[in-house]
């Protein structure tokens, strides 16, 4: 199909598309002259993905050329797998303190000097972001969150596709960035259900 065709094909405008083959966030098609090329399915495939990367996942260009790099060129080791899906989505802080998450994680009998660090990032810039506002959680709640949040995880990890290592990279990578919005949506809906629940109906 030639670029129209799959601009008509994806709802993506061609102005867009030739963006994204500029940004090499979209292979080439196949050359039949010197200004005119040919895109497969393939094309349609990896625009869509990139179109629900930027958009619902809302990982800005350089995020979502390390979540493409992650699925084109996957790590070896299913634990390196997951660190770069979680890269992705947002990469290492630099100079992030890390003494507050290191504590945490050594009650909750995880030895931070035998795991990467740079994982810890997420939690030590979000728990600096608490103790900034000056907000305390409710004894027990960060405890309780880690409870769930493994339950989904493992949830999540048990249902990884062994068919081939392409839909595996392919399940983390998209997982990870697309099923987080889900879950904020969900617990936002699930505030405001419990609200009416308790207090009454929206608007009485």
């Amino acid at each position: 199909m030639r670029i129209s065709e799959l601009s008509r094909e994806t709802g993506v405008p061609v102005a867009t598309i030739k963006f994204y083959l500029r940004e090499h966030l979209l292979p080439e098609g196949t050359k039949t002259s010197s200004t005119q090329a040919q895109y497969g399915e393939e094309h349609v495939s990896r625009l869509r993905m990139v179109r629900a990367l930027i958009g619902p996942g809302g990982l800005t260009l350089n995020a979502v050329r390390r979540a493409l790099a992650a699925i084109d060129d996957p790590p070896e080791r299913p634990y390196d797998l997951i660190v770069a899906a979680g890269s992705a989505v947002s990469p290492p802080s630099a100079g992030a303190d890390h003494t507050e998450a290191h504590a945490l994680l050594a009650a909750w009998g995880v030895d931070p000097a035998t795991d990467d660090c740079s994982t810890h990032d997420d939690l030590a810039v979000a728990l600096q972001g608490l103790d900034a506002a000056g907000f305390t959680l409710v004894e027990g709640a960060l405890e309780h969150y880690r409870a769930h949040m493994s339950e989904i995880a493992r949830f999540e990890i048990d249902r990884v596709p062994t068919t081939s290592a392409a839909e595996a990279v392919r399940y983390v990578v998209l997982g990870t960035v697309l099923v987080e919005p889900v879950l904020l949506a969900l617990r936002r809906l699930a505030h405001r259900e419990l609200t009416q629940q308790r207090f009454g109906e929206a608007g009485a």
